[in-house]
């Protein structure tokens, strides 16, 4: 018998999983507005019910978790970044993106920053606290890959919201010219001007 309630509950959760991961692809495919329920049934292979069992709160929590989950999944990479000097941080940290920059060029964009900009009228207070929190945790890894690489604290924090500044913009520029030459000329100019190191 409990072994039958953990497989029940192990099933459970990765259906949940699943269906979080294909709200993360869909968010960067079409945004919130262009998300459907039913391309997320499809891809995470879940039944039609499974939305409001696993999400009581409907869309808006399930795309309020998703924005949590992919704000992890990217903040722990961020986090692998070695810490040797910080211009060394930041040509990782461009090289760690190169390949998310080249999925705008063909119309994938950042699930995070959909979500920021995803309600239809007034702005969704959860949405924007889940975009919101997902960017300062980024900010807050790269701010640390920084100051351990010797930048001083403030120096790194205003560095690192600069470079999440330049991912965000540049999936909005590389989208929209479906190139990734915004991304290559922005890195040029970062790499130039980020410190040289301790």
């Amino acid at each position: 018998m409990t072994v039958r309630v953990k497989e029940g509950r192990r099933l459970a959760s990765d259906t949940r999983n699943r269906m979080l991961e294909a709200a993360v692809t869909a968010l960067r495919r079409h945004g919130v507005a262009g998300m459907s329920f039913s391309e997320i049934l499809a891809a995470s292979g879940a039944a039609r019910g499974a939305i409001y069992h696993h999400f009581p709160g409907g869309k808006t929590q399930l795309v309020a978790e998703a924005a949590e989950l992919n704000g992890r999944e990217v903040g722990a990479r961020f986090a692998q970044l070695p810490a040797t000097t910080p211009r060394q941080v930041v040509v990782d940290f461009l090289s760690l993106v190169r390949p998310v920059l080249l999925e705008s060029t063909t119309g994938n964009s950042c699930a995070v920053a959909a979500v920021a900009m995803g309600y239809d009228t007034a702005p969704d207070e959860t949405l924007l606290h889940a975009s919101a929190t997902a960017f300062a945790s980024w900010v807050d890894v790269l701010a640390d890959r920084l100051t351990r690489a010797g930048l001083p604290h403030a120096e790194a924090y205003d560095l690192a919201t600069t470079l999440i500044a330049l991912l965000e913009g540049a999936h909005v520029l590389c989208r929209a010219s479906a190139s990734i030459e915004p991304f290559d000329r922005m890195c040029r100019t970062a790499e130039a001007l980020a410190p040289q190191g301790r």
